[in-house]
């Protein structure tokens, strides 16, 4: 019998892919987000929020209108888990900061994404470095306009 070498997937199976699993962990993360009285926007903008961010910067993350950013934003200030800040080189622009209860609310949001971990939980550690790996070297294209 003789080896054969597996064929390279293409480009679209690969973005294929990438789509499944990125539709099945948002899918997770809003159930998660839900269970804590969360919308997955809200969620999503708690998860962005690693230091003091413009509006206008959430706006452009989430590929929406500063608008709809607004009433995000007054939800989560409402219940207090996030508030807003003036830009100490521009106090035209606020800043939405996370509050202490905010960047716990998503920790557990993360902790708590069942199906997320349990596909993780699937890979050894060195399947789980080379992911990461790989990852690492797609985000900064990936993330070059955002």
């Amino acid at each position: 019998m003789s080896a054969t070498t597996p064929q390279a997937p293409t480009k679209l199976q690969l973005l294929e892919l990438l789509a499944s699993i990125g539709t099945a962990q948002w899918r997770d993360f809003a159930t998660a987000a839900a269970q804590h009285g969360l919308t997955a926007m809200q969620a999503k903008v708690l998860a962005q929020l690693d230091g003091p961010l413009p509006m206008r910067g959430i706006a452009t993350l989430l590929v929406c209108d500063a608008s709809n950013v607004t009433g995000i934003v007054d939800r989560l200030e409402a219940r207090e888990l996030v508030r807003r800040e003036a830009d100490p080189a521009d106090r035209r622009v606020k800043n939405v900061v996370a509050t202490d209860a905010g960047r716990e609310i998503i920790r557990r949001v993360r902790e708590e994404m069942q199906e997320t971990h349990g596909a993780l939980d699937a890979l050894g550690e060195a399947e789980s470095a080379t992911l990461y790996a790989l990852l690492q070297r797609l985000r900064p294209t990936m993330d070059q306009d955002a």
